[in-house]
Formats: structure tokens, sequence, C-alpha cells
């Protein structure tokens, strides 16, 4: 294996390690094989192809190669610490989306990290104490977070070092510290208590549930973060309340406040700054105490739990019997059926993708300057922003050709079919149902409270427009064998047509629109919807093959 740079610098704290009862020369060599399996995995974010990997030597390490994205990412941060002197505004902004760059990363990438338990089948078995081997995860994680955080930050770091001086520099540099121990160890707190109310499969489901909750929260959040400042012809002020307590980027605005403006600095501005070194040393000492309770529960991730294939499968059939219109149709839609709900990759790539079909919406909703209790009236036509919940539906239909298990496609050919018609067309409907109906449903009622009873018939066309949308998005986008292509393979080439496909998305909200504005244009504009969908759902897979 290559010697790391990053080991040889861990090398310096070897004596550090060896008082704490670690032994290092085992640490080392358990992050050594760590760290070079990390590198021939290739992140979400970069995602190359598997061509362009084969291209590359084995020992490059493609974690690296990707920081250049968030290096890109954080220049753009910066131009935040290039307007003013205001740093209650200004860093709480700046390290709001710096903890939603390196969370959402941490969503797609991180749970292979915390949740690793390759190892203990080889070290369980070998004389290396509990204390080395907990230490090895944590330094583990630590240098992840390392990389990614120091990527993200560098730019604002020379650029807040220009424009405002060494203190804050140096104020920086202990904040960034501070926010990734709360990172790590809120996301640890919340994956151990999962492991102890479940187990097996269920906790794997779970986990994936967990990442939705987290993509939601995280956007959400940075959408209600911008809204506590109101900004008036360049003054920007900033009223405090006492649920701001619950938002770390305040906390981290707070201290740069404090120390620099002390001017400025009220009770409730000291108390925020307190908040931002107190909770992230406590948590990380709870963390550490912590630590071996979550060892002993990932072993949970090993056994096979209680899960039943069977279980739901008479509704399924049902399902099948009801929408499909042939047997071969009802087999694969019942095929689709399961893969979607147990295709552990394919889950933990797409579901969290849903998180923001289901806030997108409203996002766009509560985005403008209008209140509340004048949603319901009469003249008002926002609630045809619920469009947007098919955002992700190209996405969704792309991924829908890869598989983990992608080797097992030749039953395609092995079966008894005449054409692949019966295998598209019951994948897209248990797409659509399993996936797209459920938060469709969701956000129509949350709708249909805000805007009334009266909205149901055009939610009802919306939904047909939805539908006749993701016709059009599986024969631009998804016209491989369901499940048959490993995600290595996977290309970028296709976002042209993904942009494309949501103007053509915009579209149909503006044609919807439109057709409200003349008299029975809705129901005009209904009948010729439905009409396409149905003509598509019998032509369209015989185009597609």
């Amino acid at each position: 294996m290559r010697e790391m740079r990053t080991l040889r610098v861990l090398d310096r704290f070897a004596g550090l390690f060896e008082r704490m009862g670690v032994n290092y020369t085992v640490m080392r060599r358990i992050l050594q094989v760590k760290l070079t399996m990390d590198a021939r995995r290739v992140p979400i974010l970069s995602n190359r192809s598997k061509k362009n990997q084969k291209d590359t030597p084995d020992e490059s390490n493609q974690f690296l190669r990707s920081l250049w994205l968030y290096v890109l990412f954080g220049g753009f941060s910066s131009t935040l610490l290039l307007a003013g002197d205001n740093y209650i505004f200004h860093t709480s902004l700046l390290f709001g989306i710096m903890m939603f760059m390196i969370m959402t990363s941490m969503i797609s990438d991180f749970s292979t990290v915390l949740l690793d338990i390759r190892d203990r089948n080889i070290l369980a078995t070998k004389p290396v104490n509990r204390r080395t081997i907990t230490m090895a995860k944590t330094m583990h994680i630590f240098i992840y977070l390392f990389f990614l955080t120091g990527a993200i930050a560098i730019i604002p770091l020379v650029v807040g070092l220009a424009k405002h001086g060494i203190l804050f520099f140096l104020i920086f540099l202990l904040e960034l510290l501070l926010m990734n121990l709360l990172i790590v160890v809120l996301t640890a707190l919340l994956y151990l208590t999962v492991l102890r109310l479940f187990d097996g499969e269920k906790l794997k489901d779970i986990i994936n549930y967990v990442q939705i909750g987290l993509t939601i929260t995280i956007t959400i959040g940075y959408q209600v973060l911008i809204r506590l400042f109101d900004i008036t012809a360049m003054d920007v002020t900033f009223k405090p309340a006492w649920w701001q307590v619950l938002l770390p980027p305040i906390w981290t605005g707070s201290a740069f406040q404090v120390l620099l403006q002390p001017g400025t600095a009220t009770n409730a501005f000291v108390l925020l700054a307190v908040l931002s070194v107190v909770v992230p040393l406590i948590a990380f000492l709870a963390y550490l105490r912590l630590m071996p309770a979550l060892e002993r529960n990932l072993q949970k991730l090993a056994e096979p739990g209680s899960h039943s294939g069977s279980k739901g499968g008479g509704v399924v059939r049902r399902m099948a019997r009801l929408i499909c219109s042939t047997p071969q149709e009802r087999a694969f839609f019942r095929f689709a059926w399961t893969m979607l709900g147990t295709e552990r990759d394919f889950k933990l790539k797409v579901y969290p993708t849903l998180g923001f079909s289901i806030i997108f919406p409203f996002i766009f909703l509560f985005s403008g300057n209008f209140e509340l209790e004048n949603l319901g009236s009469g003249g008002s036509r926002m609630y045809l922003l619920i469009y947007f919940s098919g955002m992700m539906l190209p996405t969704i239909i792309k991924m829908l050709g890869y598989s983990s298990q992608y080797k097992a496609a030749w039953i395609y050919h092995t079966a008894p079919l005449e054409n692949m018609n019966p295998v598209y067309k019951g994948t897209l409907l248990a797409c659509l149902i399993r996936l797209m109906l459920p938060l469709f449903i969701l956000e129509a009622i949350v709708f249909t409270v805000l805007f009334g009873a009266g909205i149901l018939p055009e939610l009802i066309i919306v939904g047909v427009a939805l539908q006749f949308y993701a016709i059009i998005s599986f024969l631009i986008m998804g016209k491989a064998l369901p499940f048959s292509a490993p995600f290595e393979s996977m290309q970028q080439s296709a976002s042209v047509r993904i942009l494309g496909l949501l103007l053509l998305l915009g579209v149909l909200a503006l044609l919807h629109l439109a057709a409200l504005q003349i008299p029975y244009g809705g129901i005009i504009y209904g009948v010729l919807l439905i009409a396409a969908t149905w003509v598509g759902w019998r032509k369209a897979f015989a185009v597609a093959n």
C-alpha cells in the first residue's frame, strides 16, 4: 500500500495517542487500510463513468480528485465576506451554506464511513483493544471531514484574512472545528438512536428515511436562515428570538459579532456565541462516551432482521391486476415494486432526492411577498406550484436503469417476451405509484388545506399532467432496461436533457395557468391531457424499444 502524507502528519502525534492508551502502530495500519479503500471509492458528487475510472490508476484517490467541486462552491460562498462588516449577517449565511454542503455530502457519502462494519470480523478476532479500534474510526471520520471542510473553507478563509484581519481568521478556524464536532456528533447520535430502536433490514430502511428527513430539514433550515434578516435599502437588521437557539449558524455569526464588534453585542448575542462553543464540546464528550454503544449496535447492520418479502404481496398483486393490462405487465410491475423497496443502493441514491420533491413547491410558495391568510383568495393560482413536485421525476426515471444487482439482467433475455413493452410499462407504473403518488397525495392534501376544496379538480388535472410528464421523461431519459447497469457506469451527459425536461414541466404549468383564464379552459386542458396520457401509455413504450 502507498504511504500517505496524512499518516505522516499523524505520526507526529504518536506519543499523544500512546498516552491515551491507544496502540498507535495498530491504529495507523487500520487507518492505512481504510484510507486506501476510500481512495478507490467514487464519491457521489463526482460519480464519473466506468470508462473514465479505468483510465485512472488504481491508487489514485477519487475522493481527493473530487474536492475541486467543493472548492468551487466555497469560492462562490466567500463573496458574502466582501459585502461589509455586518458579521451576524454574513457569517451566519456563510456557515449555513457550509453546513448545508457538508451535511448533504455526509448524507450521500458519510454513512459508509460512520456505519462501516466490514473490519469487525477481522479485528474482533485479533488482540486489538477497543480503544484503538474506536480511535481509528474517530480519526477516519475526522480525516474525511478535514479534507472536505478544508476544500469548502479554503477560499473563504483567505478572503476573510485579507478583508477582516488575523483575528477574524482565527475565529473562523475555531468555529470550523466546532461546527465539524457538532455535525459529527449529531449524525452519530441520530444513527445511535435508530440503532437502539431497530435492527437488521428495518434499520437500513430507517437510515434511508433519516437521510430524506435530513435533506428536508437542512433545505428548510437554509430557507429559514435567510429570512431571519430584514433587508431594506442595503440596511440589514437582526431581531433575536428564542427559537434561534436551535439554529447553529446563528450561534457562529453571534460569536463573530461579539468578538469583533463588542459594542453592538447584546445579551442575546452573548448567549448565542456561548452556545457556539459549549454545545459542540459537550456533545463531543457525550459522543466519546457513547461511541462504544454505537460500535456494539452497529453489529445489527449485519443481521438479516425480520424483513419479510411476502408482506403486502397480496395488495401489490391486486394493484397490478387493477392497473396492468397483461400478465407480463403485472409480473414486471411486481418485480419493479420489489426492487424499488429492497434495492439498497438505489434507495440510498434516489430516496433523498424525493425530499426535494416534497419541499420545492412550498419553498416557491412561501418565497413570495404575500400573506398566508390570502392564499385561498378567489384569484390566487399559486396552487399550480404543485407542478414542481415533479422536478425530480427525470432523475428518478434515469436511475431506474441502474442497480447493484445488474448482472441479473440476463432474465430479460430469457423471459418469454415478444418485446420489452411490458418491462418498461410495468416498471414505470411501479415507480410512479410507489415513489411519486404518495408524495403527490400528501402535497395535494396540504394545498387543499391552504387553498380550499375548490382546487381539487385542478389538482386532479395536475396529477394527469405529471403522468404525461413521466412518460415523456421516460422516452427521453429511460430507454435502458430497468436495473440492468451498474451505478458506476452512470453518465453525467444527461444534464442538458434534464434541463430541457424541467423547462417542459414549466410549460405544462404555464399552459394550465393560461387555460384557467378562459371559460371552460381548465376542462378543455384536462381532457386534452387525459387523451395525450392515454395515447402515451399505449404507444410510448413501443417507441422505446
